[in-house]
């Protein structure tokens, strides 16, 4: 069976303002301190405003939920400690007029140098998924077979669509936000593992890019562990809505291994269709329609039963069928995260949201 381990990002914010709150050293201190989180699990990030949590490596998706809530209770509880709150929101829905400190590392430092605004803009919160991979080409084959679904999943987590105290009209501001690194957005196609290194060596050995870790693609093989991460996911309010989304990678993923061993043939996509469709997906969520992946556009409800009949013989597999398709049809249903902000913003302006997004991890 296919491991998998989720990271989630949070934003640190001021409980009545709900602006950015440095106090990230502080909180993971705290958390460290709590016998239901170890330190490796709670890590700083880019910015002194957030904070991100990792679960270990599991097996099944109660697992995933089970670690994902005790991790949220636990930096919740030590950011209340600290007189400040954890969002669960994909964008900070306001910031003050000066920057938000960096985490003083050396890797940090120099991104600072490089791009500062854009650095002081990373107030933004993810989600990854890592799945494993018995070997590299596997995990290449995987990135090939997958990435016309990123879209999808982009579409299904979108839980940004404030900034600066204003509805952005994009349902995950954060990957707008995101795509202004050097290489980001959707990966290529590669014919192989030694193309896929060849690629990279060819932007990192000249310094157009530092390091490894700034190959911001929304999927890519891990430099530290023996997976495929998935990276175009918005950090999800709830932990249910994290585990779907975990138990829909692991099902793509599988999938694609499946696939590959049989030789069935890949689903061509063109990279600026592929561009194209991820932007449209970070505009309208589920709200509209979604770029399929044979490049038609077609409602987002057509498009997640197509999706849920591609990966159902690999969920059914995994013992995950009921799980994610019970939460996909909910999802359907009430909408995305981002739908429900708007509706929080719509309802009671901007301490509405703050309430709802606060409180997301507080009651996990």
């Amino acid at each position: 069976m296919i491991t998998v381990e989720v990271e989630e990002e949070y934003l640190l914010v001021a409980p009545e303002t709900l602006l950015p709150a440095p106090l990230v050293e502080q909180v993971r201190a705290t958390a460290r301190l709590a016998p239901i989180a170890k330190e490796r699990e709670v890590q700083e990030e880019l910015l002194q405003a957030q904070v991100e949590v990792a679960t270990p490596v599991c097996t099944s998706l109660v697992e995933v939920g089970g670690h994902l809530l005790r991790l949220r209770q636990a930096v919740a509880a030590a950011a209340q400690a600290n007189g400040c709150r954890i969002a669960v929101s994909a964008t900070a829905p306001v910031r003050t007029t000066s920057p938000v400190p960096i985490t003083r590392t050396a890797r940090y430092v120099k991104m600072q140098q490089e791009a500062r605004l854009l650095v002081d803009e990373q107030l933004i919160c993810g989600m990854h998924v890592h799945v494993g991979m018995p070997d590299r080409e596997t995990g290449v084959a995987v990135l090939n077979r997958l990435r016309v679904w990123l879209p999808t999943l982009l579409a299904m987590s979108a839980n940004g669509p404030l900034w600066d105290g204003r509805d952005t009209g994009f349902a995950s501001w954060r990957t707008i936000v995101f795509g202004r690194w050097p290489v980001s957005g959707p990966p290529p196609h590669f014919a192989g593992l030694a193309d896929y290194e060849a690629r990279i060596d060819a932007l990192v050995k000249p310094g157009v890019i530092p390091d490894r870790g700034q190959l911001y693609w929304q999927a890519r093989l891990s430099e530290r562990y023996p997976t495929v991460e998935v990276r175009c996911c918005d950090v999800q309010l709830e932990a249910d809505d994290a585990v779907i989304l975990a138990g829909v990678v692991r099902g793509l993923a599988a999938t694609a291994v499946a696939e590959e061993k049989a030789g069935a043939p890949l689903v061509p996509c063109r990279p600026e269709l592929l561009q194209a469709a991820t932007w449209h997906a970070a505009r309208h969520g589920l709200g509209s329609t979604l770029v399929d992946p044979t490049g038609r556009l077609r409602s987002s409800g057509d498009v997640l039963c197509t999706l849920l009949r591609h990966i159902g013989p690999a969920l059914e597999d995994n013992g995950d069928h009921r799980e994610v398709t019970s939460l996909v049809h909910r999802l359907l249903q009430r909408g995305t995260a981002a739908d429900r902000q708007r509706r929080a913003l719509a309802e009671g302006g901007l301490p509405a949201v703050g309430a709802l997004i606060t409180a997301a991890a507080a009651t996990a």
